[in-house]
């Protein structure tokens, strides 16, 4: 069986997962999902989790951007995803947790807020696309699929609420980060990859797009990922907005 990336379009893991591959030379081939009902399809398909990205990588069932950094690691070595100094090691480590755990889901509910309260600009979110229906089909008929994975995300106006308000924090941990030169460096590790597709989904707001590129965290999400499918018109009320 080849490799596979099964992915949702413009999800900030997915696309962490498909660098890496493209980053190690790996031929895969990807398959996009709609957002929520990959859930029943992943494990339909024999993955444990129902979660993107999902990987089948020489035969071995893969889910989560950390888990396929790894092995993606132990299958090609070079270039490395991770430095060989231990120390080095355990700060991209840690700076990759935090960025799984942490940034990605506020990137994902804001994201989701933002789409449920306008999802008119939606078919830009499926640019390059491969859902095995028209694009244009699923853009027209989004409205339920951005209401459920809202729902699914608890992403709402009290989430977005609180989520504008901590996130001048989690850009200023990002920004720390780059100075310290655990991201941001000549050879992209997995951290990079991990915490520079969330930025970027966030830079898709409109609302947040010219804050955040004053930030080194932009700088690093435009180094990382030049190209992010998306575009949302400001949607948030301005005094929710503490990123200036």
């Amino acid at each position: 069986m080849k490799n596979t990336l099964l992915a949702v379009p413009a999800s900030h893991p997915s696309l962490a997962a498909e660098l890496m591959l493209r980053r190690k030379g790996i031929d895969y081939e990807r398959i996009d999902l709609v957002a929520p009902l990959h859930k029943p399809i992943v494990r339909a398909i024999g993955f444990p989790d129902s979660t993107v990205p999902a990987l089948v990588l020489d035969r071995r069932r893969l889910q989560g951007s950390r888990n396929i950094a790894r092995a993606l690691d132990v299958l090609v070595p070079e270039p490395s995803l991770f430095p060989p100094d231990p120390a080095r090691r355990a700060e991209v480590e840690r700076a990759e947790l935090w960025g799984d755990l942490v940034l990605q889901p506020a990137a994902r509910r804001l994201a989701w807020a933002a789409l449920k309260r306008d999802h008119s600009t939606i078919s830009t979110f499926l640019e390059g696309a491969r859902l095995g229906i028209p694009n244009e089909l699923a853009a027209r008929t989004a409205a339920p699929v951005v209401w459920l994975a809202a729902r699914g995300n608890r992403a709402n106006d009290r989430s977005a609420r609180r989520d504008l308000a901590a996130l001048p924090k989690l850009l200023e941990s990002v920004d720390a980060l780059v100075e310290r030169g655990v991201v941001g460096g000549h050879e992209p590790n997995a951290a990079d990859f991990q915490l520079a597709t969330s930025v970027r989904l966030l830079m898709t707001l409109e609302d947040l797009r010219e804050p955040i590129a004053r930030h080194s965290a932009g700088w690093l999400a435009a180094k990382v990922v030049p190209d992010f499918p998306g575009q949302l018109p400001p949607v948030f009320p301005r005094e929710w907005l503490s990123v200036r």
